[in-house]
C-alpha cells in the first residue's frame, strides 16, 4: 500500500529512464521533401512517367544503331578494308599460314588506326562465325548509327539548302543501298531515308558500294515510311514517287527545284500501295530502249543528276 501512495503522491522521484537509446527518435528529420520526391507519391509517379516519355522520344530521334557484323574470310575482310568499311577489331588465328592476304589485311588495319588486332585459337573463331569457313580472318564492324529522318532536313536548312532527299521503299539489296549513297554524295543531296523492317541496312557490303561516301552522307531510318514521307509533306516537302505508269515525265518535274524527297521502290515490284498514295506525284523516267525498270541506285542516280543540274 506504500508503494501505491508513491507512486500515486505528486512528487517527482527517481524515473527510469531510455538510456539515450530513444534519443535518435526524437530527433527532427529535416525540411519535408518536395512531392516528387516522395516514394509512392502521385507527384513522384507523374514526374518518373515524364522521364520515361522524355528518354523514350530521345531514342526515336537518334534514329537508332543496327547490330555489330562480321565479315568472314580472307578475301572479303581484305576488300572491307580497302573499301574503308569503318571496323573495330580484326581477329587473327594463331599459327595462320601467312599468305599476301593475311598480310595486306593486316597491313591495312595497322595503317588505318583504330583497329585492334587480335590473335585467337580456331576454336574461338569458328564460335564466333558459327562454324563458317573463315580462313583465320575474321573482322568486327561496329554497329552503324542512324540519324532521324528530321536530321536531313534540318541539316539541309542549316547550310541554307532545300533538302533533297532519297527514301528507299522495299530496297533488300544492300549494293542498292550503297549505290544510292554514292549518288546523294555525288549530287549534293543530304541523306537518304530506309524504312526499320523489311529493308536493306547499312551493312559492310553498303559501304563497301558507296565507295567512302557513307561517312559523309547520313542515312536515316524510319520506324514507319508511311509517316516519314507525311511529316515531310507537313514541313513543305514534296514528295515524289518513281514509277513506271507516272503521271509525270522526269524531264517536266519543277519540284526538283525546291524542297523534295524522292521515293524508289525495289526493281519490278516498285512503290508499295501506302507509299504510292503518300507521295505527291508519280514520276516515270523515260526509256527509249524499251527496259521494264531500273534498279534502285540507277533510278535515284538519274533523278538526282536531273535535280543537281536544275539547282546549279
Amino acid at each position: 500500500m506504500a508503494a501505491n501512495n508513491r507512486r500515486m503522491s505528486g512528487k517527482k522521484g527517481a524515473q527510469v529512464g531510455s538510456g539515450g537509446k530513444r534519443r535518435r527518435g526524437l530527433e527532427g528529420k529535416g525540411p519535408t521533401p518536395p512531392a516528387e520526391m516522395r516514394k509512392g507519391h502521385a507527384k513522384q509517379r507523374a514526374a518518373q512517367a515524364k522521364t520515361r516519355r522524355a528518354q523514350g522520344r530521345t531514342q526515336r530521334r537518334t534514329g537508332g544503331k543496327s547490330s555489330s557484323e562480321l565479315v568472314v574470310g580472307r578475301n572479303p575482310v581484305v576488300e572491307a578494308l580497302r573499301g574503308g568499311v569503318p571496323a573495330s577489331t580484326l581477329y587473327v588465328q594463331q599459327f595462320i599460314d601467312n599468305d599476301e592476304r593475311v598480310r595486306e589485311a593486316l597491313q591495312l588495319a595497322s595503317e588505318r588506326g583504330g583497329i585492334n588486332l587480335m590473335e585467337a585459337p580456331r576454336p574461338e573463331l569458328d564460335r564466333m562465325t558459327n562454324g563458317l569457313n573463315h580462313q583465320g580472318l575474321v573482322l568486327q564492324v561496329p554497329p552503324y548509327e542512324y540519324a532521324h529522318p528530321e536530321d536531313l532536313t534540318d541539316a539541309a536548312y542549316d547550310e541554307g539548302e532545300d533538302p533533297l532527299i532519297v527514301a528507299l521503299d522495299g530496297v533488300t539489296d544492300p549494293r542498292n543501298l550503297g549505290a544510292v549513297v554514292r549518288s546523294v554524295s555525288a549530287f549534293g543531296g543530304h541523306g537518304v531515308v530506309v524504312p526499320e523492317r523489311r529493308a536493306a541496312g547499312m551493312t559492310a557490303g553498303a559501304w563497301k558500294t558507296s565507295a567512302g561516301t557513307a561517312a559523309r552522307t547520313p542515312v536515316a531510318r524510319a520506324t514507319n515510311l508511311t509517316r516519314a514521307l507525311e511529316a515531310y509533306k507537313k514541313a513543305g516537302i514534296t514528295v515524289v514517287g518513281l514509277a513506271a505508269d507516272g503521271d509525270v515525265e522526269l524531264g517536266e518535274l519543277d519540284a526538283l527545284e525546291g524542297p523534295v524527297v524522292v521515293v524508289v521502290g525495289s526493281e519490278g515490284k516498285g512503290l508499295s500501295r501506302l507509299v504510292g498514295e503518300t507521295c505527291d506525284l508519280r514520276v516515270r523516267i523515260p526509256m527509249p530502249g524499251g527496259a521494264e525498270s531500273l534498279n534502285a541506285g540507277v533510278a535515284a542516280g538519274i533523278v538526282l543528276y536531273e535535280a543537281a543540274r536544275r539547282r546549279a
